[in-house]
């Protein structure tokens, strides 16, 4: 069996740009973690919670080290080659164990269309369903071609009103799929909810996802301050480890969505670099699509 941790790639909500004074958070939503054969999941948790201590010993202090909890977020942020090196390198050398164990790292995020909630017409419940039936198949998949004979996905706690919608819409995706993709049935469950507090392996799903948040935060924002990630010094064992089935989806881009590896990639699709002076390109592409999508909501008002 295979052993699926997952967490959310930035939220829900609406962007317009980082700048912009509301809607700033994320350009994309999703789901990242890692897959891992279930033999291996309680060392490799285990392996997880000694670093940690380790890393944490001061904010740890005197309480358990098992239930001390550090957010992905705070780990990948801006500074973190500068002030806390050793963290990431703690990560890489995560990464790099669970390869040796025939793991793998996962992410499927959908790039959000630029605009208020009202502009964009957006439905969270339906963005996050979404995201999160493209995440099952292509788990479903990757299981399938590593030959698992299941696949036990799990996720972050959330609240339990949530928990029982999604449930409901999670096993009517699962089984009607089902019949036209035989690969779905080797998931055992719909996404079972764990508290990160208490699961290792979910608190290491919460940097990946942290990672990937801020891997797509370069290839998509123009003046991202996250171009370190994609520095192989840092995080060398991430280049190939990821499933082939990982997927960045563009929104109505006029070139192909990242795959894999290429999330990871120094030299940007979206933003190319030009050679020599391009007309136009002092016209920030950002700021272009922010005019495309507002024409197009106001063609589609005046039909």
């Amino acid at each position: 069996m295979l052993l699926a941790y997952i967490d959310e790639i930035g939220e829900p909500g609406a962007f317009i740009a980082p700048d912009h004074p509301k809607f700033n958070t994320s350009p994309a939503f999703g789901y990242a973690g890692f897959v891992i054969p279930e033999q291996h999941a309680r060392v490799f948790g285990a392996r997880f919670t000694a670093l940690k201590r380790q890393l944490f010993t001061t904010e740890i202090g005197e309480d358990d080290p098992a239930l001390f909890e550090r957010k992905g977020a705070r780990i990948f942020h801006v500074a973190t080659p500068e002030t806390y090196p050793h963290q990431i390198r703690v990560f890489n050398d995560l990464v790099k164990m669970l390869r040796s164990m025939g793991g793998a790292l996962f992410y499927y995020a959908d790039e959000k269309p630029l605009g208020t909630p009202k502009q964009t017409q957006l439905d969270v419940e339906g963005r996050e369903a979404a995201a999160m039936r493209e995440t099952l198949n292509r788990l479903a998949r990757h299981a399938d071609r590593a030959g698992a004979e299941n696949l036990l996905v799990m996720i972050d706690q959330i609240n339990e009103t949530t928990r029982i919608e999604r449930l409901h819409h999670m096993y009517g995706h699962i089984f009607g799929r089902a019949s036209e993709h035989p690969e779905m049935k080797l998931i055992v469950e719909p996404p079972m909810h764990v508290d990160s507090k208490l699961s290792a392996n979910i608190q290491f799903a919460d940097w990946i996802a942290a990672c990937l948040t801020r891997a797509i935060d370069y290839q998509l924002i123009k003046a991202s301050r996250y171009q370190w990630i994609t520095d192989d010094a840092l995080l060398g064992e991430l280049y190939g480890g990821f499933t082939h089935e990982s997927k960045l989806h563009l929104w109505n881009r006029q070139i192909n969505d990242l795959h894999h590896s290429q999330i990871r990639y120094r030299k940007r699709v979206v933003h190319p670099e030009p050679d020599g002076h391009l007309l136009g390109h002092a016209w920030d592409t950002d700021k272009f699509r922010q005019v495309k999508a507002a024409a197009e909501r106001a063609a589609e008002r005046n039909r």
